[in-house]
């Protein structure tokens, strides 16, 4: 498995907001950003409101909790506020189609652990930062993309991060996140299809690939 681009430490912090279990939705709004046209002008003041009160809640529980309680609190707080079924799907790509129930449920396990160990390897580099909502653009209604900034602890200039939220049954949900151009699970898609396509289809070989990188976390963090 080839390994994506490094985003910088609030990027890989800020995408675990769109990687842990949540409420299934339906798997079609989640395309590239490209690939749907923007309502020119409208804004989501709900959409924004949901990505400050959030983003907040998270620079919280890195500011005040020691690395064990923030593992524990972040992972609960990741639970409430991102859609993991519909990404778990998408990052899959073609797969998605083809790959069968019991597959995709070793799959789903493993990817969310290794999700988990990405962005929890990166919460102590946190060092003060904020974040604010600058606006937002209505792709159609209910997917939002909201833009943002990160601000201060050390950085000489401002980070410009987009969310891409979907409104469901359960509220607003984070399916992805921006940051220097690369929109984060679009980009694991590219690194998850292309180890498949290596492997001749064989879903399999990602799936075992993600569990012995989850075995080697586990071992050396003992």
């Amino acid at each position: 498995m080839t390994r994506a681009r490094r985003p910088s430490r609030f990027a890989v912090t800020a995408f675990g907001l769109a990687l842990a279990a949540s409420p299934v939705v339906a798997l079609s709004p989640l395309l590239p950003v490209a690939l749907a046209q923007a309502q020119s002008g409208q804004r989501d003041a709900a959409a924004e409101q949901f990505v400050q009160t959030q983003a907040q809640r998270a620079l919280s529980i890195l500011a005040e909790h020691s690395r064990t309680e923030k593992i524990h609190a972040f992972r609960g707080f990741v639970d409430q506020v991102a859609d993991v079924q519909t990404i778990t799907h998408f990052v899959l790509g073609k797969y998605n189609r083809t790959v069968s129930p019991d597959q995709f449920q070793r799959f789903a396990v493993a990817f969310r652990e290794y999700a988990s160990n990405v962005y929890e390897s990166r919460l102590n580099d946190y060092h003060g930062q904020t974040l604010k909502v600058t606006g937002s653009v209505v792709r159609r209604p209910g997917d939002v993309i909201v833009t943002s900034t990160i601000l201060g602890g050390g950085q000489t200039q401002p980070t410009p991060v987009r969310w891409r939220v979907l409104q469901g049954p359960g509220g607003w949900k984070v399916v992805d996140v921006e940051v220097g151009g690369v929109w984060l699970a679009i980009t694991q898609q590219q690194d998850f299809v292309s180890t498949i396509d290596n492997a001749h289809g064989d879903v399999g070989v990602l799936i075992a690939q993600l569990e012995k990188r989850n075995h080697e976390t586990a071992t050396e963090s003992n």
